[in-house]
């Protein structure tokens, strides 16, 4: 089984050469957890992403940058700042999207529907019981 887990992550890797070089694997990250949870600040997306606040920063940075994301005040605590998706943000994970689909149904373009909804539901099984 841990011999399969690392192929996980050559898959991963295989998978973020589909990405534009202008959005790495980090920033698609950042875009793709403010999606699913919406606005939030920098320290509950580090916790979400599960890496260190510095390097989750930098990815912010980046996308920021970039127009993809919009850094404001949080009204609570004018410390902060709240980070949400703009619309060029949605638009390019859209793109993403299209490009992992992509990806996906070439490489999986020879399995049957059967096998490809139980590795879905095996792989949930497995993320849900780390």
């Amino acid at each position: 089984m841990a011999r399969q887990l690392t192929g996980i992550g050559a898959v991963k890797r295989d998978l973020a050469r589909t990405l534009p070089p202008h959005c790495p694997p980090g920033s698609a990250a950042v875009l793709t957890v403010l999606d699913r949870h919406g606005e939030m600040r920098l320290g509950r997306l580090a916790e979400l992403m599960a890496i260190d606040i510095s390097v989750t920063s930098r990815h912010v940075t980046h996308v920021a940058e970039r127009g993809w994301i919009e850094r404001e005040t949080d009204p609570v605590d004018g410390r902060c700042r709240i980070l949400r998706l703009t619309p060029t943000g949605r638009a390019l994970l859209t793109d993403l999207g299209t490009r992992y689909t992509r990806a996906l149904e070439c490489a999986l373009a020879d399995w049957s529907a059967e096998d490809v909804d139980a590795l879905n539901t095996l792989l949930a099984r497995l993320r849900s019981s780390f």
